[in-house]
């Protein structure tokens, strides 16, 4: 399906024959969800936008019936989808006329003939005015006129095209009839006049001036604006003329991403007439000033490369023509401004960091004597004169290197299709720099991506030909960063050597404890770190610097005899931080440490891999143990299990607690239950060395663990010594442990006094996140007891303390307020942890998300939507085993309740065995007891789904008084049954021993069914 906006409004069918969308309302609603794009529409937007300010009395039942009257006309349901309470039109933006129209707008950029060409295709799209026969629509005036601008602009681009070119003569025509319909839009006029001027008619420009100047004083009042006088005065002076042919550098490929660096540069052109384009070598500099000047012309621009002191010299070269005037002065300054003379005048400098105190020194004289030059420096540093205006070029953001190397791979293997997450993965190794991505695209000719990113652990090998068209020190990265590399001083190259230590950012302190020495002072390393900053060898942003990882390597692989003990130094520098920090990570300075954390956390895990792999085994365990209990509060890091292995291997030259405590971590928190005795022995190991005071997450891992394996006996004596101290914080860990095991015996009553002193105490100890986790404890407790008003207070409570938008929190919240029937307020609790989700980039919190988001679906009465998200989920699981295993218990809860709510008790009978495996492994078989009696109740068994209930308390240990489904079930069963006979079969359930109940559930899903 196509839809066609720029004119009448026409839908077109794959076979492009038109489809009959009658009435004007109907084309209105086809129109307006096609302006959309494919995206969802509110229902409320729509009315608002189809009938205005007098929408008809049931305004969503004549939407609705719209959309039913659209669907028919279109081909079936799937033509216009539902999406909770809005729309979408199936249809991809390509398939719109006004989306397609300002795509070929946007890729036009400024070389004459592309611009022409696909400027010209986007005006062929045009059929008449905008949206010319839903005009009357509310939502059309505005739309229709935004279109119609975009029209016109691209009507003067491409004469700015054409003129560029050298065809001044064969757009006159269309140019004086353009003039004739807009008389007012200075810019067709000052076209106009440019190419009369080109064509030796003068007289007849200066008249379009004049006739322009004297409508704007008449209808409004105004004189023209700066470009149209200064366009009349070059015409004076004679100064127009056709932009000469090769004085810009012609473009071989599209140009991608950039925008606000190209926005800012045009910035500073405006208001500065010394700018440098600055960065690393391969960063694009080049290229982003050659687009920025094709994208502006101007009429007298020169494109300088520089490859020697002989500044004046180039540009003398660059100048000469056969036909440009013979300079008379004998000093080279003066004979350049000689031949650019008094008009405005361009001068790219290009490649200026091997000459930069020559460019400095000419570029002032120039400007002092020519006071219309404007001078653009491409250079790996500043000039640091007076007067520069700075435009430092970064590697490029993430969604735009994945295009640029889309592009490229595709420019030498068309039709290539590759995975996004591996194009991802490819730019980040890479920098995000223009250059090694293109040399990498290139690569793409002979080897496939898994090879092309397997070759990336040896980049300089891999990247090592490139464009012979090039000059020499830019044909391969390593000739691109050997060249900025030989241009530092010695002190320059010894530091940033050393620097290749750090994995991501540091701050000034680090890089002097672990850089400094005789040759590199401590005094001196800030003063250095800012040269190379300047010359771009380290970025600074936000306080803190970073070396790319290409230019990491290559000074990795020139730091040679230091390497030994720079590493020494960088494993006990962040050790001692680690160690510093971590008892504030549990007190009233933790917001300090989780910052300090945050920040350092590469270097910590840097260090972290060096102290292992070297047999450090003092420093691994200063490092380990707060990064163990940073992974479990704050930030996941699913290699936690594999460090812990690895420490362990150091074997005797750990010390006594630090082996004990890792070897229970090791134990307790492997997929596979430990035997008892294992258990047992590794605990008395804990106690025997008082581990847990040295490592405090062992209180809240073993204690609750005891109780499951029959260790009570120790876990009393821990309890009762620590509760013996003056620790508040590890008193709070008792009672949580407490709690935990009263969980798993169903024991609610236990679990609520525990949880209410536990955040007691970790309040007292000043621990935000610990104090959070445990008010969701108590809020299940008032979840459970249907006081959902108490429940949100403690979430939102939980949710204010982490002072940070924290996704698992979020999604609590947002299910509480789901079961007390808030689900705007729980749509924007999700939305909120899906973005927070996304920004941490860590796969666990995007499926919880999913998870929560399928059920709020769900619930809103969408289960084609539920479904999909279910679908987007599982895909996301599919090649992460553990992912799928945290979230399969949700997962299958969530589509069983969505096959139940459309009335297929098979499938959600096919799955159930599913869910019981996955709750009996979350130790919480009640979920899957409650899908039990939803399934029997829609397979005729109305008895037996009440029986199935009252499994799911004593399962628990309490009834879920609070879910709303649940209650409307119970409401059913009785129905049905008639009150005193559901009571009794649910008695029956109740009444099992707990065993016997889970006995019970395991047998009506038996593995395989």
């Amino acid at each position: 399906m196509r839809v066609a906006l720029l004119g009448p409004v026409r839908v077109l069918d794959d076979t492009d024959s038109p489809v009959d969308v009658r009435g004007a309302r109907l084309r209105m609603l086809a129109a307006r969800l096609a302006l959309a794009g494919g995206a969802p529409v509110p229902a409320d937007t729509l009315v608002a936008d189809l009938w205005g300010t007098r929408p008809p009395a049931d305004a969503a039942g004549a939407l609705h019936a719209l959309v039913y009257r659209l669907r028919r006309a279109l081909g079936g349901a799937g033509t216009v989808e539902s999406a909770g309470t809005a729309y979408r039109l199936a249809v991809d933006p390509p398939d719109v006329d006004a989306y397609r129209f300002e795509d070929l707008v946007a890729r036009a950029g400024r070389e004459p003939r592309q611009a022409s060409e696909l400027l010209g295709q986007a005006l062929r799209l045009w059929r008449g005015p905008a949206l010319a026969d839903v005009g009357e629509a509310p939502f059309a005036a505005a739309a229709a006129a935004r279109l119609d601008e975009l029209r016109v602009a691209a009507v003067e681009d491409r004469f700015e095209a054409e003129l560029l070119a050298g065809r001044h003569g064969e757009i006159l025509a269309d140019l004086e009839a353009a003039t004739r319909e807009h008389p007012l839009r200075e810019r067709l006029a000052g076209l106009r006049m440019r190419a009369l001027h080109a064509a030796g008619r003068q007289s007849e420009a200066l008249a379009v001036y004049e006739q322009v100047r004297t409508t704007l004083a008449g209808e409004l009042g105004v004189d023209p604006g700066k470009d149209l006088r200064e366009a009349h005065l070059a015409v004076v002076r004679g100064e127009v003329s056709r932009a000469a042919p090769g004085r810009l550098p012609a473009r071989l490929t599209t140009f991608v991403g950039r925008d606000d660096e190209l926005a800012l540069l045009a910035e500073l052109l405006e208001r500065s007439r010394l700018v440098t384009v600055a960065g690393p070598g391969g960063a694009g500099k080049t290229r982003l000033a050659v687009e920025a000047m094709s994208r502006k012309p101007r009429d007298r621009t020169w494109f300088v490369p520089l490859t020697d002191d002989d500044v004046p010299g180039a540009i003398l070269g660059v100048l000469s023509s056969p036909d440009a005037p013979r300079p008379t002065r004998a000093d080279p300054v003066d004979r350049v401004a000689e031949l650019l003379g008094g008009g405005p005048a361009t001068l790219i400098l290009d490649n200026a960091e091997q000459v930069a105190e020559a460019v400095a020194r000419y570029a002032t004289r120039l400007l002092e004597r020519l006071p219309r030059l404007t001078i653009l420096v491409t250079s790996r540093e500043s000039l640091d004169v007076v007067g520069e205006a700075l435009c430092r070029l970064r590697p490029l953001a993430p969604p735009a290197a994945a295009r640029l190397f889309l592009d490229r791979a595709r420019a030498v293997r068309p039709g290539l299709e590759l995975d996004e997450a591996g194009v991802a993965d490819i730019c980040r190794r890479l920098d995000g720099l223009p250059l090694a991505l293109e040399l990498a695209a290139a690569r793409l000719r002979s080897m496939d991506a898994g090879a092309l990113a397997a070759g990336l652990d040896d980049w300089f090998r891999l990247l090592s030909s490139g464009n012979r068209g090039a000059q020499p020190r830019q044909r391969t990265l390593h000739a691109v960063i050997d060249w900025s590399w030989n241009l530092l001083d010695e002190e320059e190259r010894t530091l940033a050597r050393r620097l290749s230590v750090f994995p991501g950012t540091f701050g000034v302190t680090a890089a002097e404890r672990i850089c400094a020495d005789r040759s590199v002072p401590p005094s001196d390393v800030a003063y250095v770190l800012g040269s190379l900053v300047d010359k771009s060898i380290i970025e600074l942003e936000s306080g803190r610097y970073r070396m790319l990882r290409t230019i990491r390597d290559f000074a990795d692989r020139e730091l040679g005899p230091d390497r030994a003990a720079v590493r020494e130094a960088y494993v006990a520098h962040f050790a001692a931080l680690a160690a510093e920090h971590d008892p504030l990570l549990r007190g009233e300075r933790q917001d300090a440490a989780l910052t300090v954390f945050e920040s350092e956390y590469d270097n910590l895990v840097h260090a972290l891999h060096l102290a292992l792999a070297g047999g450090a085994a003092g420093p691994a365990v200063a490092l380990l143990g707060p990064l163990y209990w940073y992974w479990n509060t704050v930030h996941h890091d699913a290699r936690d299990v594999s460090f812990v292995a690895r420490l362990l291997e150091l074997g005797d030259a750990l010390p006594a607690d630090a082996r004990a405590a890792f070897t229970a971590v090791h134990l307790l928190s492997g997929s596979a239950e430990p035997e008892a005795g294992a258990v047992r022995a590794v605990i008395e190991d804990c106690l025997r060395t008082e581990a847990s005071r040295r490592f405090p997450i062992l209180l809240v891992m073993i204690l609750p663990g005891g109780y499951l394996s029959g260790l009570d006996d120790l876990v009393a004596r821990e309890i009762a010594q620590i509760r013996a101290r003056p620790d508040r914080w590890a008193r709070g860990c008792t009672y949580l442990a407490e709690g935990f095991a009263a969980y798993d015996r169903g024991d609610w009553r236990t679990v609520e006094a525990c949880c209410e002193q536990a955040v007691r105490e970790f309040e007292a100890a000043g621990d935000r996140l610990m104090t959070a986790m445990t008010l969701g404890g108590s809020a299940r407790v008032y979840s459970l007891r249907g006081e959902h008003e108490h429940a949100i207070a403690a979430y939102e409570r939980g949710v204010a303390l982490i002072r940070r938008t924290d996704p698992s929190h979020l999604l609590a919240l947002a299910l509480e307020r789901m079961r007390g029937g808030d689900l705007p307020g729980a749509r924007r609790d999700v939305d909120e942890a899906t973005r927070a989700a996304h920004e941490y980039g860590q796969s666990h919190l995007v499926a919880q998300c999913l998870v929560v988001l399928a059920d709020w679906q769900r619930r809103a009465g969408d289960p084609g939507g539920c479904e999909r998200t279910l679908a987007e989920l599982e895909e996301l699981t599919g090649t992460d085993a553990a992912l799928g295993t945290a979230v399969e218990g949700q997962l299958v809860a969530v589509r069983i309740a969505n096959l139940l709510a459309t009335g297929d008790a098979s499938g959600a009978r096919a799955l159930l065995p599913r869910a019981v495996r996955a709750w009996l492994s979350y130790r919480d078989g009640a979920p899957a007891a409650q899908a039990l009696a939803a399934i029997l109740l829609l397979e005729g068994d109305p008895a037996g789904a009440a029986t199935a209930l009252g499994m799911s308390q004593v399962i628990r240990g309490t009834y879920d008084h609070g879910d709303p489904e649940l209650r409307a079930l119970a409401g059913e069963l009785a129905s049905r049954l008639g009150e005193a006979a559901y009571r009794e079969a649910f008695d029956a359930g109740a009444a099992l021993p707990r065993e016997d109940a889970l006995d019970r559930l395991t047998s009506q899903a038996p593995p395989g069914r």
